[in-house]
């Protein structure tokens, strides 16, 4: 039983997620985690009740929800025991279409993604040779004729094989003709069914935990001028705007992570019995318990800020941030103190704490690292020299 939360907002949606969660329960998460397989059933689950369409609006097909809405989606399929990492990229990743993208790329692929037809799920950006600073890929898309010709490399792209389309960011002006390090990148709706065997290698990474990730290679890919979206050379402040959903929404997921921990951690430390007493009744359980619950609250009132600043078009940078680093420690926080609490039985699968313990921990790495919030609120809101 998940722990409670003091703000329990959108309750009709919460049900409604937990009622398609609770047909995907523990047993269905590490059956898929021990064969390194990707949950279809669940993401068709989610798809066809509307909530991977959540930020998509109902001009285009999808629920016209807000931040907040898919926020509390979430939050939920974690706080299930479930891992919304599956599928989260399907409601932010088209923002850049929907933002950015000419409206006959919103009238065509919108609609398709919103109803499940296509799958928008891959991001390519991150580079071996880079790794956060984007302003050094080398990926290069140059002018071929009425289109561009693509060379390069992208890693940790997660869900490439099951994903239909990739949004990808790509040089187009060498960054020492640029003013800015970050001008002369372009963002490309690539058309992955088209395109492997013609140009798109994509080769799985083995890692941790069943992210399905992967390597995407680029050789003399020829994306047609209709791929572009947006103008060229602007596509990293494009790609920048939808950063700050996905850390809000990745917050909520590890607002969501961490109240399972926490209320698997309370039932076990009340039923188990240790020297004829609970172990819920000694202090030194029952404290980081009651740490983490404090903790996650704390997390979850700044996620709720960040999400509603971004509903009402307010700049929410900082706090958009905040809210990863946060949610991201209170997870992690929770992840050690429930497998504390359940001793050597933590390090059991039938349990799903390693499992989920496992996932979390990804955070404080992914989609940014803790130590580059950390760094950007030195210099961007405490006034503080630049560190790097």
């Amino acid at each position: 039983m998940p722990a409670p939360s003091a703000d329990e907002s959108y309750p009709e949606i919460r049900a409604a997620v937990r009622a398609v969660c609770a047909n995907f329960p523990g047993e269905y998460w590490r059956r898929l985690d021990a064969e390194r397989k990707y949950p279809g059933e669940f993401i068709r689950a989610l798809t066809e009740a509307g909530f991977l369409a959540a930020l998509i609006p109902e001009a285009y097909g999808g629920s016209g929800l807000g931040l907040r809405e898919a926020a509390a989606i979430l939050e939920e399929i974690q706080k299930s025991g479930g891992n919304g990492a599956a599928g989260h990229a399907q409601m932010y990743t088209m923002g850049t279409i929907l933002r950015h993208g000419s409206e006959a790329q919103k009238r065509t692929y919108l609609p398709k993604i919103a109803s499940g037809e296509l799958r928008l799920q891959a991001f390519g950006v991150t580079e071996p040779s880079s790794g956060t600073d984007t302003s050094r890929i080398r990926t290069q898309a140059v002018k071929d004729g009425d289109g561009y010709r693509i060379n390069g490399q992208k890693v940790w792209t997660s869900r490439a094989e099951h994903s239909d389309l990739m949004l990808l960011l790509a040089r187009t002006a060498p960054r020492a003709e640029a003013e800015k390090s970050h001008e002369g990148m372009s963002v490309f709706l690539i058309d992955m069914r088209a395109a492997r065997g013609k140009g798109l290698t994509i080769k799985p990474i083995r890692a941790m935990i069943n992210h399905a990730t992967t390597e995407v290679f680029f050789d003399d890919l020829r994306v047609p001028a209709s791929g572009l979206i947006g103008e060229e050379g602007k596509g990293f402040r494009y790609i920048l705007d939808g950063m700050n959903a996905e850390r809000i929404l990745i917050a909520a997921e590890c607002v969501g992570d961490a109240r399972w921990f926490i209320g698997r951690a309370r039932d076990y430390a009340r039923a188990r019995q240790v020297f004829g007493r609970p172990i819920g009744q000694n202090q030194g359980i029952q404290f980081p318990i009651a740490r983490a619950y404090a903790q996650t609250e704390a997390a979850d009132l700044m996620v709720a800020k960040a999400a509603r600043l971004f509903d009402e078009g307010k700049p929410c940078g900082p706090e958009a941030n905040m809210a990863k680093l946060l949610a991201a420690d209170a997870s992690w926080a929770a992840a050690d103190m429930c497998l504390q609490t359940h001793g050597g039985f933590g390090f059991a699968e039938e349990y799903d704490v390693e499992r989920k313990f496992r996932e979390t921990r990804l955070y404080q790495v992914a989609p940014i690292s803790t130590n580059l919030i950390l760094a950007y609120l030195g210099e961007h809101v405490l006034d503080l020299p630049r560190s790097y």
